[in-house]
């Protein structure tokens, strides 16, 4: 039995957990395996970590074969799923997670997919215990960050009944390109997923248990709030995933306040308001600039959906599965994400305005989503006494719901990721957490 096994741990983001994990500072206080189908290939892995066997357990699992994903979840007590597409092989990991009482993080991006598993079983996760946080990556804990931080801050200055009216964040990416899985899995929604499906997973709430005020459609040029400068960009394309994400965060909360929670007085301070309302973008460097990027982007995903020749130069062109950057690319890349989040007006009609910043050291798509997702399986592992009361009755959660203010601290404490929220009073920011 380990505290943590990796699953699909010869992949190269599958690598990179590994390695995280085996370096982390707290590593004597948890064990963990890896699991790949090639044992030659966990070998290798171990090797290049300098284990051994005592070290870290390996396990042989073929995802497709239900007894030994079976096997293999019996052995953990969290599961860190990095084998994708998840719509193809990520339903069996998370049923035998579920069945044996197992927690259980991945990275998708599939919103089309999580809405299966929270139909599936978010009620059955409930009834064993299991936590089960999907989009545990770049996609969606920056934004669900963000949103909560914000929140908070808001809370903090104008007390617990303060709400959000809007929540914009606004992208910065260094060095960042799509990841032969992220390109793998646009594939695979785009040729094997039932079109029905697609259309309901971008509905404003797709994943929220409760409906809300819609965001704002998507457009070809947005502005950040109350920036002088003035910040330009375009619509961001994991936008629909991150959207949904904050919405379930949202809708969680919610729920848990209407139907009186048992832990109500610490849900009404994390409830967003009724009026909440989510958007973001990626930064550009002018508005010319992002009209012109909507127009292409448009145009080339219109001409991915339609054309098979267009898909068949895409696969020609674009990083296959497993594939990644350079040890030089990877410690070169950045993100960073400026949120601005409005209240709605008080009784004399004024919003108070908050400013959350996530920034990060090191490419975003590869060595952050390492990070994050880690730091999500550790928080679990380790953490479970200091979770928020929502996550320990289990379900399938968000990672603000699931981790709270346990995965913030943990990723400041990474040393590559900052996370600061202030009030902005008149034009000079005032910081209060």
């Amino acid at each position: 039995m380990v505290d943590i096994v990796v699953l699909g741990a010869t992949g190269y983001t599958g690598g990179l957990i590994a390695q995280y994990l085996a370096t982390h500072p707290q590593r004597s206080s948890f064990t963990f395996g890896l699991a790949a189908r090639s044992q030659t290939g966990l070998e290798k892995v171990v090797r290049g970590l300098n284990l051994s066997e005592d070290d870290v357990l390996t396990f042989t699992v073929d995802v497709t074969k239900p007894g030994d994903v079976d096997a293999v979840v019996r052995q953990a007590r969290v599961v860190i799923n990095t084998i994708g597409p998840y719509w193809r092989w990520g339903t069996s990991v998370v049923r035998a997670c579920v069945q044996h009482g197992k927690h259980y993080v991945d990275l998708t991006g599939e919103v089309h997919w999580v809405k299966d598993i929270i139909f599936e079983l978010d009620y059955a996760a409930v009834k064993s215990g299991s936590i089960v946080v999907p989009c545990c990556g770049l996609d969606s804990v920056p934004s669900d960050v963000l949103a909560f931080v914000a929140n908070k801050t808001l809370k903090s200055s104008g007390g617990p009944s303060t709400t959000i009216d809007l929540s914009t964040s606004a992208w910065k990416l260094g060095g960042a390109s799509i990841s032969g899985g992220t390109f793998s899995t646009i594939l695979t929604a785009l040729e094997d997923v039932p079109r029905h499906k697609l259309v309901a997973s971008r509905q404003n709430f797709a994943l929220s248990p409760v409906k809300g005020t819609h965001s704002p459609q998507p457009r070809i040029l947005y502005t950040l709030p109350y920036s002088n400068p003035p910040v330009y960009g375009a619509w961001y394309f994991m936008a629909i995933t991150n959207l949904q994400v904050v919405q379930r965060s949202w809708g969680l909360f919610e729920f848990a306040r209407r139907v009186n929670h048992r832990d109500a007085t610490n849900v009404a301070q994390l409830t967003y308001g009724p009026n909440f309302k989510y958007e973001e973008f990626v930064v550009l460097p002018s508005a010319l600039y992002a009209v012109t990027y909507s127009i292409t982007f448009a145009v080339v995903a219109t001409a991915l959906v339609l054309f098979q020749p267009v898909k068949w130069f895409a696969r020609k062109i674009m990083p296959g599965p497993g594939e990644g950057p350079s040890e030089k690319q990877l410690q070169a890349g950045s993100v960073e994400i400026t949120n601005i989040t409005t209240s709605s007006p008080n009784s004399q009609g004024e919003k108070t305005v908050v400013r959350s910043i996530f920034r990060g050291r090191g490419d975003p798509g590869y060595f952050l989503s390492s990070i994050m997702i880690s730091e999500c399986a550790l928080a679990l592992a380790l953490d479970g006494a200091k979770l928020p009361q929502m996550s320990k009755g289990g379900g399938v959660l968000t990672p603000m719901t699931a981790f709270g203010d346990v995965l913030i601290e943990r990723l400041r404490r990474s040393r590559h990721i900052d996370i600061e929220s202030e009030l902005v009073v008149g034009t000079e920011p005032r910081k209060t957490r």
